[in-house]
């Protein structure tokens, strides 16, 4: 039977530092030795003395306690899983440049060392895999299959990796197309949209309109019956619409994209952060997963509009919902320029500070469009 290699880092080791759970590392390798306690010749406190630690050296030290070589076979008996790489890229010191292109990460070494995903086969699989775990009782790693924890899967998703081509999601190539989107594909899909309900909501400033399923036409049709005192109130709530969205992308980045402290550790929830957003921090100059699917914004856009429309007037809702549909389309294509293209200072600036996020501290600098609500919340990045 295939025996499955937990990976943890260093902190989940110090974690477990109680009588209930107790766990020590020594040479790579995890422990739970929590039921070794009340059998250890020099008596449990000792043990609880290194809960959570390197005893590697503490074991060797016979002025501290001598140990057999039995010893040491019986510590296999409790081993839970090894520690995983803790090498990392991103750094307090990275500084961006204008001409930053970083070099492909050499994908078999990269596997080689850290034993978290396999660039060179689809990636969706083994994030599923790899976050279902059950800790069995083994002496060796032979013919085994890996896992990480939670702990292990957020360290590593958030050091950046860089492929020449687009990483595979699947292996059937019409799942794999649906995981990819070219920049263009937002504002031609969300830019009708957006400029239909502005004119939906020029137009209700003035009559009451059916539903968009019995007359979607309607608006086009009625132009010259709009007022022009229309388009300025519908452009009052475009313009709220837009400072509504400037709020939304902070918030969906920081409380939803980077879940991290309170995401949950299942695979389910791994795997839905993984597609979400953590592949992009994963692969941040990956051309084909810099901007929502349709699909995704479709998802995320849902409860909002309903709830635009539970609170405000259907015109005012609609010119609200514009607004903040043209400056999700403004937000989508200037990330996909912040990382892809030279651009003149504004934009150079805000891509020093996007990229920072990814390089640098990736629990500041939320803010993709403007600084403005990262200096609000005291999570500004210092560039």
């Amino acid at each position: 039977m295939s025996k499955r290699i937990i990976i943890y880092t260093a902190e989940d080791v110090a974690s477990h530092t109680t009588s209930a759970s107790c766990w020590v590392s020594r040479h790579g390798k995890v422990y739970d030795v929590t039921r070794f306690l009340n059998d250890h010749p020099g008596g449990d406190d000792y043990i609880l003395k290194y809960a959570g630690k390197n005893i590697g050296e503490v074991m060797q030290d016979k002025d501290e306690h001598d140990h057999s070589e039995s010893a040491y076979e019986m510590l296999d008996e409790y081993i839970v899983g090894r520690l995983g790489s803790d090498t990392t890229t991103v750094s307090d010191d990275w500084e961006a440049t204008d001409d930053f292109h970083p070099d492909d990460t050499d994908q078999a070494k990269d596997f080689e060392k850290n034993q978290f995903l396999d660039l060179r086969k689809p990636l969706l699989r083994q994030v599923w895999e790899a976050g279902w775990r059950y800790v069995p009782t083994f002496k060796s790693s032979s013919n085994a299959y890996r896992g990480f924890s939670k702990s292990y899967y957020l360290q590593q998703v958030h050091q950046p990796r860089h492929l020449a081509e687009p990483a595979r999601f699947f292996g059937p190539d019409i799942l794999e197309y649906n995981t990819r989107t070219v920049w263009y594909v937002v504002p031609i899909f969300w830019g009708p949209i957006a400029a239909y309900l502005f004119l939906r909501s020029a137009l209700q400033w003035s009559i009451l309109l059916p539903a968009f399923t019995a007359q979607p036409a309607l608006p086009w049709k009625a132009l010259s019956m709009i007022p022009k005192s229309n388009y300025l109130q519908t452009l009052l709530c475009f313009f709220v619409g837009n400072a509504i969205w400037t709020i939304l992308e902070y918030v969906f980045h920081r409380f939803l994209f980077h879940i991290d402290a309170f995401l949950p550790d299942h695979r389910a929830f791994l795997t839905l952060h993984f597609l979400m957003h953590g592949v992009h921090h994963y692969l941040p100059m990956d051309r084909l997963r810099l901007v929502m699917p349709p699909a995704l914004f479709f998802t995320l856009q849902t409860p909002m509009t309903r709830l635009a429309h539970t609170l405000f007037p259907p015109a005012m809702a609609n010119g609200i919902i514009s607004g903040a549909f043209t400056f999700y389309i403004l937000y989508d294509c200037m990330h996909y320029a912040l990382h892809h293209t030279r651009l003149p200072a504004y934009f150079k600036e805000m891509k020093k500070y996007h990229l920072a996020h990814h390089y640098k501290n990736f629990d500041l600098g939320f803010g993709v469009t403007s600084k403005i609500w990262d200096i609000v919340f005291n999570t500004l990045l210092p560039v």
